[in-house]
């Protein structure tokens, strides 16, 4: 685990995430696609399907979050984490087409966290209940694929210093258990 917050730029190749550990601070710029449950079943339908995604997932960084509507002075809504693992079971079609990094909040389940040591990807949390703040770190975003969904639409989020934790690391570390065990989490 780094003392320091360390800097990502996406896409995250698992070249940029291999020095990565559960605890590590993060600060993430760049572009991320917001996507929640919804949109997750239909991109995992739609890799079954052997159908045509919106977005190439490798090396892509996804976000579970459902932006709130943007207020006319600003650039973004309110824009938080999800609560995680309703995403588990449509995690691995994504995995397998490349997807390098998951955000939200919350554990996640034992099969989910061998997945990520199995695709060299890694799982980042988001401070929940800390939305208007996360807000003021979206430079742009806008729906990208299945407008339809609303809010559960796919988004690209543009983002500078985008403030995150290691949650699960490439390892098999977790953050979670780090807590648990009261060690030091810097």
């Amino acid at each position: 685990m780094n003392s320091e917050i360390l800097k990502l730029i996406t896409p995250l190749s698992e070249d940029k995430i291999k020095k990565l550990r559960s605890g590590d601070a993060v600060y993430l710029s760049g572009i991320i696609v917001g996507a929640r449950d919804m949109a997750h079943r239909r991109i995992a339908g739609a890799i079954k399907n052997g159908e045509k995604l919106p977005v190439s997932l490798q090396n892509e960084t996804i976000f579970y979050v459902g932006p709130s509507p943007t207020p006319p002075d600003k650039i973004s809504g309110s824009i938080g984490p999800t609560t995680s693992a309703r995403m588990d079971s449509l995690t691995e079609p994504l995995l397998k087409n490349g997807l390098r990094a998951m955000i939200g909040k919350g554990k996640r389940s034992e099969d989910y966290k061998k997945l990520l040591i199995k695709y060299r990807a890694v799982y980042l949390v988001a401070i929940g209940g800390a939305s208007a703040f996360l807000s003021t770190k979206v430079k742009e975003i806008k729906k990208i694929a299945y407008r339809d969904l609303g809010a559960e639409a796919l988004y690209s989020i543009t983002v500078k210093d985008f403030p995150l934790f290691v949650a699960y690391d490439i390892y098999g570390g977790d953050v979670f258990k780090l807590v648990e065990t009261g060690s030091s989490v810097k």
